[in-house]
């Protein structure tokens, strides 16, 4: 009598580990597309945000405390998604910290959004560099995905009422003409508004 073999089907996960597969598929194919756009993020400008109501940002820093981007309400806050593989982000970082050191006491903030890294290549990459920004890690991408964002570097502004104001897709001059005045005007008229409401 011969025997009937079956062909063997290909394994297919269901489940926890299906939805685990996917959301990784999802994040390496995100993660191909950030790094394609990384090589051609040069010459960002700001521009109006037209995309709706903020995310939310509650994300880790590389020392375990738990950052929420609601708890900066009162402040302008420049969200920035970066990784160290990407050479605009790389480049754009020292002028980023430079206007963070001029605005300082004034009501300015920057949340620098590593995309998918370990707290040791942010730690080297921080150290080479002598950048000192407030890092969050978005170790799985499921940030990113929330902005909706699709290149590296991409940055928010946030005025002090926690709306997006402006977004920035590719590298920037933080202290330079296109750029640091609209965040100035953005902190001053925050803090006429802020006046006012205080004086009533």
């Amino acid at each position: 009598m011969s025997r009937v073999h079956k062909a063997s089907a290909p394994f297919k996960p269901t489940g926890a580990p299906a939805r685990a597969a996917a959301r990784i598929g999802s994040a390496l194919l995100a993660l191909c597309g950030l790094i394609l756009g990384a090589g051609n993020a040069h010459g960002g400008e700001l521009k109006p945000w037209t995309g709706g109501a903020t995310p939310a940002l509650v994300l880790r820093d590389p020392a375990g405390k738990t950052r929420d981007l609601a708890a900066y309400r009162g402040k302008v806050v420049l969200v920035n998604f970066w990784a160290t593989w990407c050479p605009p982000c790389r480049e754009e970082m020292p002028s980023m910290q430079a206007l963070r050191e001029r605005l300082a006491g004034k009501g300015f903030e920057v949340l620098a959004v590593n995309l998918m890294e370990s707290e040791e290549k942010i730690a080297a990459y921080s150290d080479s560099e002598l950048i000192d920004l407030p890092f969050l890690m978005d170790r799985d991408g499921t940030a990113a995905g929330r902005w909706k964002v699709h290149m590296l570097p991409t940055s928010f502004v946030i005025d002090r009422q926690g709306a997006i104001r402006y977004q920035l897709v590719g590298e920037a001059n933080w202290t330079g003409p296109d750029v640091a005045p609209t965040i100035e005007r953005l902190l001053g008229a925050g803090a006429n508004s802020q006046s006012v409401s205080a004086a009533r």
